[in-house]
């Protein structure tokens, strides 16, 4: 494929529906998580209950549990209109849209029981807006433009991590009352009020999108079928087109993004105690690092579509570990503003290229008939190791700071180096259907 080709596919109609679905898909989760620690930090939270608090991500990761009734069951009414794939997205928008609004009427000074009751709410519903959107993307396209679409999703959910990242620290701090010093609720109330009211830019594209065309699959005939066709096929096909290959390829799943996730959850609280005001954190971290995560993704996939996604993996999971060495330099350094915008710049970069090739290695690992629950499955895999650790970030840090932690989580990415590389090696004609 030419060069002209490989881009051309950014301008066609499903990969700007992915654009502005992505949108909707990155909104959500800095809110539960990123946002939500500079939150809590802010609010007196102690780290190590951050780090706990985290495990609310862990929804994300037991996603592949109802991804099957994702896949195959109908909504009443709403599928029957809209079609499979846009009625669940809807539907979990709706819930994700619920979650935020309670956000916003919470205050975690008065406790944090309600708070993470919502929070959870708003995890579910993004999860498994995520399940029903996987398979949108997988069904909409074929193999050798999903790199493209997953460019055009990390973008979208890119620019939405702007908005919930600069633009709730934004909200929040142009609306504290004036002279009043220390953490403000009402400031966070608007921000949150207005995430939700964002989620808007998703429902409306799901409204004007025409539901992917799917193959027609074959009524069970039973319940015990049915349960088959839902629970057990999706996870024996797997097993069954890649073999032995099927533990090697999963074991790089659950730790290609492992440095990034663990590292992730104390980076706000860092930003915090390293002394770096919220418009300081909004411009640098979810502005300039955020568009640099935007050129690292639509570079990655264009690198992957010119020179495969495995050679685009090595150098995504080699650009991760080392981005986290920088974070350990600027723990060294304190309120150092330029020195914030060349780590954060940095990581990103490297962030950005990794998620691009990594979505399309796992949408080349599904069974078209089994998009949704296989590609859950791997998206979950992914997150559980990762989140599971990140709940002691906290703990890390409070016994030993904040460079050990950074240097612990580049070292982290060593496995992944090794596993790609052998899958590579391995590597094989994977997607049938």
């Amino acid at each position: 494929m030419s060069w002209r080709d490989a881009l051309k596919v950014y301008t066609e109609p499903a990969t700007l529906r992915m654009l502005a679905l992505g949108f909707s898909a990155g909104l959500p989760l800095l809110l539960v998580l990123g946002t939500l620690s500079f939150r809590l930090r802010e609010a007196g939270v102690a780290r190590t209950d951050i780090g706990y608090l985290s495990w609310v991500g862990l929804v994300y990761a037991f996603k592949w549990v109802w991804a099957p009734l994702v896949d195959r069951l109908p909504i009443p009414l709403l599928t029957r209109a809209m079609g499979r794939r846009r009625s669940w997205l809807l539907l979990a928008q709706a819930l994700v849209i619920g979650g935020l609004v309670g956000m916003a009427v919470s205050d975690p000074r008065a406790g944090l029981l309600p708070l993470v009751w919502c929070a959870l709410l708003v995890a579910f519903g993004s999860a498994t807006q995520d399940i029903a959107l996987d398979a949108f993307r997988i069904e909409s396209a074929e193999t050798r433009k999903q790199a493209a679409l997953a460019a055009a999703y990390q973008t979208g959910y890119r620019l939405a991590m702007i908005w919930a990242g600069a633009g709730v620290l934004w909200i929040a701090a142009w609306t504290e009352l004036a002279g009043a010093s220390g953490y403000q609720n009402l400031g966070w109330r608007a921000a949150y009020f207005t995430m939700a009211a964002s989620m808007a830019v998703g429902v409306l594209t799901v409204l004007v999108s025409a539901e992917p065309a799917m193959r027609e699959l074959s009524k069970p005939r039973n319940a015990a079928e049915w349960l088959h066709g839902v629970l057990i096929a999706p996870f024996a096909d797997f097993i069954t087109r890649y073999k032995w290959q099927a533990a090697l390829i999963l074991s790089l799943i659950a730790v290609y993004r492992i440095s990034d996730v663990v590292m992730g959850i104390m980076a706000n609280p860092f930003y915090v105690d390293m002394g770096f005001t919220k418009d300081e954190v909004a411009t640098v971290s979810k502005v300039y690092g955020v568009v640099m995560t935007l050129a690292g993704a639509f570079l990655g996939g264009v690198l992957s579509m010119r020179f495969g996604v495995m050679r685009v993996l090595m150098l995504g999971a080699v650009l991760s570990a080392a981005s986290n060495l920088l974070f350990a330099l600027l723990a060294s350094r304190g309120h150092d503003l330029t020195m914030l915008v060349f780590v954060v710049s940095a990581d990103n970069l490297a962030g950005g290229i990794a998620s691009a090739a990594f979505i399309a290695y796992l949408s080349s690992l599904t069974n078209i008939s089994y998009s949704a629950t296989q590609y859950a499955l791997f998206s979950s895999l992914m997150l559980l190791l990762p989140k599971f650790l990140a709940g002691y970030s906290g703990v890390f840090v409070d016994t030993w700071g904040y460079a050990p932690f950074f240097i612990g989580t580049a070292a982290l990415g060593v496995p992944a180096l090794l596993l790609v590389a052998l899958a590579a090696r391995f590597q094989r004609a994977p997607r049938e259907g």
